[in-house]
């Protein structure tokens, strides 16, 4: 069966598509246009693109209702329901808190409380106002920004795989920088695609966990790809919207969903709640499987809720529970 291979660069971050199928040619031409999707969708979310509808929103929406494409309307609500399910823990406004301790991080010092307190003021959701009749959004407060790092690469790729079965396409793999990942299909002989989650404290060989997936997204958080340091001591980048501190104690979080744009900010969201995240949430979220790396004092645990994820040699402890709920 011919394999066609093809990537782009957008959102920061190396693209790459692989599609199976009869016809060479126009597995090409389907794949080539969904990743022009991807590339779409950057001019639309990039925050530092001036032209893009975020920087546009993020510049005008203090000041007055600001109307936006349905497509993008549609990411703002998606990500407004969830940062209700998530009880903050997912929040697109957490940009002021990001940006105040990179700032400290090169002045080699931690934020004081009151710099905290003034970031958490225009951190939330409910300071941005949704009007689905109008397609407007309006910030409640000057200072509100909304950043779509955590959910955006995500809902690329959803338009991306969309496209991709518009065209007929039966077979694909499709991943951002490997920490989105869809799975459209299943290789020939194949339950599924086998994507492998690496440790993120470890070699760059050392496998976790394995998961299968077919017709489904993998999203893999950790906080530790990037990271501020003051007086020696390295915080991740992922911040904690109601604390505003770096969290600390998850060290990866990875789901498996049907929709890779939930994933991806679900599994940001797990980093803040850890394995209590169950028993924290108001609904159930739509995962079908997760996996959390949590330290336990001065030991690191596996969880794993589901059963999309197989298990490889590691010296871990193992927490297993059938269902995330």
């Amino acid at each position: 069966m011919p394999e066609v291979r093809l990537a782009c660069y957008a959102m920061a971050t190396r693209f790459e598509l692989i599609l199976l199928g009869e016809d060479a040619v126009y597995l090409r031409a389907a794949g080539e246009e969904a990743l022009q999707e991807i590339v779409r969708f950057e001019g639309l979310l990039s925050i530092y693109r001036p032209t893009s509808e975020l920087a546009r929103i993020n510049r005008m929406a203090a000041e007055r209702a600001v109307y936006v494409l349905p497509e993008v309307f549609a990411l703002l609500k998606a990500a407004k329901r969830l940062s209700l399910l998530t009880a903050g823990a997912f929040d697109m406004t957490v940009g002021p808190l990001v940006r105040l301790w990179r700032l400290c991080g090169e002045a080699n010092r931690e934020p004081s409380e009151a710099e905290l307190e003034a970031a958490r003021a225009v951190v939330g959701m409910q300071l941005v106002e949704l009007n689905e009749e109008a397609s407007t959004v309006r910030f409640l407060h000057p200072g509100v920004s909304l950043d779509p790092g955590a959910i955006g690469k995500g809902y690329a790729v959803d338009v991306a795989m969309r496209r991709l079965r518009e065209n007929g396409i039966a077979c694909a793999l499709l991943h951002g920088g490997s920490s989105t990942v869809y799975a459209l299909g299943a290789p020939e002989g194949e339950r599924g695609w086998r994507v492998a989650l690496r440790d993120p404290n470890g070699h760059e060989q050392e496998v976790v966990a394995v998961a299968e997936l077919k017709n489904a997204a993998l999203s893999v958080s950790a906080p530790h790809g990037r990271w501020f340091e003051v007086d020696g001591r390295r915080y991740g980048h992922v911040i904690e919207p109601r604390t505003g501190r770096p969290i600390e104690r998850v060290q990866l979080a990875a789901t498996v969903t049907e929709c890779a744009m939930e994933g991806d900010a679900i599994s940001t969201a797990l980093l803040v709640l850890g394995s209590a995240a169950p028993t924290c949430l108001q609904e159930p979220l739509a995962v079908r499987s997760a996996l959390l790396i949590e330290l336990q004092g001065a030991q690191r645990q596996i969880y794993l809720f589901g059963e999309d994820f197989s298990e490889t040699q590691t010296d871990f402890p193992i927490v297993k529970k059938p269902v995330f709920s």
